[in-house]
């Protein structure tokens, strides 16, 4: 385990909305797949999300969260957010139109709100973990918690 760091913005804005998360703090130096964050952390991948941030055809910026294992499906997130199409954000524009770094990246704390879509299966889950807002940091949540923290909506976004 990781020494004890301080808290994250992700971190700061769920205690400023009075929601209860657990936070799990792991050795991370580099960018790991989530897939292996779950192994690392003993965690069943589906109950492990990653963030990732489109650009629709309209210029807007979308995020969308989904199990780590999956593969979004763009025509989905169109879809999900009345966008003609939807592309993936370049890596070196992550941090530009997000504030986080590749493999930090959550939909808390953004330096903007965007439209957050979170793919549906989280629904069914007691708990839910997401990347904290930086290397090295989870934080385990209720699906309905993160919803509301980051105004967004379930859809089905991921290839099948």
């Amino acid at each position: 385990m990781a020494k004890k760091e301080a808290k994250t913005n992700a971190m700061r804005i769920l205690e400023k909305n009075k929601i209860s998360y657990d936070v799990v703090y792991y050795e991370c130096d580099e960018f790991k797949d989530g897939v292996s964050i779950a192994e690392q952390l003993g965690e069943d991948p589906e109950s492990c999300f990653k963030t990732l941030a489109t650009q629709g055809k309209s210029g807007g910026y979308y995020i969308y969260v989904l199990p780590v294992a999956e593969e979004l499906d763009l025509k989905k997130c169109a879809k999900a957010v009345g966008e003609k199409s939807v592309e993936m954000l370049h890596v070196k524009d992550i941090n530009k139109v997000t504030g986080y770094i590749r493999g930090g990246t959550t939909a808390l704390g953004m330096k903007k709100m965007y439209p957050v879509v979170v793919h549906e299966s989280a629904r069914n889950l007691k708990k839910m973990i997401v990347s904290g807002g930086k290397l090295g940091v989870q934080l385990t949540l209720a699906p309905d918690d993160y919803i509301k923290a980051v105004k967004g909506t379930f859809f089905d976004i991921i290839k099948t």
